[in-house]
Order: C-alpha cells, then structure tokens, then sequence
C-alpha cells in the first residue's frame, strides 16, 4: 500500500501541484477521488481532516495536511527532491512559491473556473476584467523573468515550477494563450518534458 494517500480530482490545479510533485520524484501514492462540484468537500468526514473545505489533502500515516504549498514543503522534506541545498537556496524557491499563491494561482485559478464552469449569465463581467487584468500583469512578470532561464528559482527544476504549474496545462481550460509569452511557453514545455511528467487529467481521477 502506498505511504502517501492525496484526497484529489482531475479540475484541481491545486491537487495537481502535490500530485506532480509525487509523480516527477517517481514516489508511489495512491489518489483519493472527492466530488468537489456535489460539494463532499464540506461534509462532516472531510471537515474533520479539513476545517478549510479545500483540496488537497495528503495523508501520510497519523500526518494530515492541507493547503498546496504545506504539502509541498512537507514532501520535499521527506522525500529530498526539488528543495534548495541551503537557505538561501531555499529563500529563493519560496520567494516564488509565494508568488505563485499570491500573484499567479490565486487569478489563475478563479479565471479558469469562471471561463469554464460557470455559465456566462452567471459571469460577473467587472470580475472578469478585474482577474484578466490580473493574469495579464503576473504573466508580464513570468515571461520578464523567465528570459534566459530554463527554470524558475534555480538552475535546476524546484518546488518553484511545480508550484507555478498547477493550472498550466489545462488546454482549451486556459483562458489565455501562453503562445503570447514565448519564454513561459517553453518553460512550460521543458517541464512537460521531464521525466514522470503526467498532464492532470491524465495523472488525477476525474471520478469515483
């Protein structure tokens, strides 16, 4: 039986990034389906290793752990892969980690969800203007960046560009075409092109 159980669905971005993570370092995990859009996110049993109401969750014998980039941290300090050799190494992944919540996924992740699951009556257009906005200016910085760098941190692959990949390979999902940011473009193909690389429809169920 796999030692690290992720509570995941295929749509998840989020989900993705541990799942990712999981995959490229070669680690065997087992997925946990949840039924994010009948809401078994807010039942009594999930509340009870979740308070949030969000996925993931990664469950690792008596540890229960939420929110992203906890789950990162957590698996690159138990399983020794995609971390910094020291802290300045480090200070520099997390500085775009914490980027990537707060600039990248937290528009990206709202803009292709109302772009694709909710009907366009429902859209609030000044909301969607608003996350284009958004988006437009993190990709300014991403593709400013990622000129004459192969990955995001460091010389080599980090938590960084696993965390800043959640929603990058959605296809048709994506409400912007990456085609327009040439340099993001091609990180994201080296990316795809390590080894263990699964899309996230391919790597996390999309049902029960």
């Amino acid at each position: 039986m796999p030692a690290y159980k992720l509570t995941c669905f295929g749509q998840s971005g989020n989900a993705f990034k541990p799942a990712l993570y999981l995959a490229l370092s070669g680690t065997e995990w087992e997925p946990v389906f949840i039924n994010f859009f009948k809401g078994e996110q807010k039942s009594d049993e999930y509340l009870a290793k979740n308070d949030q109401a969000q996925v993931p969750i990664l469950e690792h014998g008596d540890v229960t752990i939420a929110q992203s980039a906890v789950i990162l941290d957590y698996l690159a300090k138990q399983i020794g892969q995609f971390d910094g050799k020291d802290e300045a190494e480090r200070r520099e992944i997390w500085k775009w980690v914490m980027w990537d919540n707060y600039s990248f996924t937290s528009m990206f992740a709202p803009y292709r969800f109302f772009a694709n699951f909710v009907p366009e009556e429902k859209r609030d257009p000044g909301a969607m203007a608003f996350m284009d906005m958004r988006m437009k200016n993190a990709l300014k910085t991403f593709e400013s960046h990622m000129q004459g760098r192969e990955w995001v941190a460091l010389d080599r692959p980090t938590l960084a560009d696993i965390s800043i990949a959640g929603y990058c390979y959605y296809g048709e999902e994506v409400p912007f075409d990456f085609a327009d940011y040439p340099a993001v473009a091609a990180w994201k193909d080296r990316l795809a092109a390590l080894p263990g690389f699964v899309p996230p429809y391919e790597l996390m169920p999309t049902k029960g």
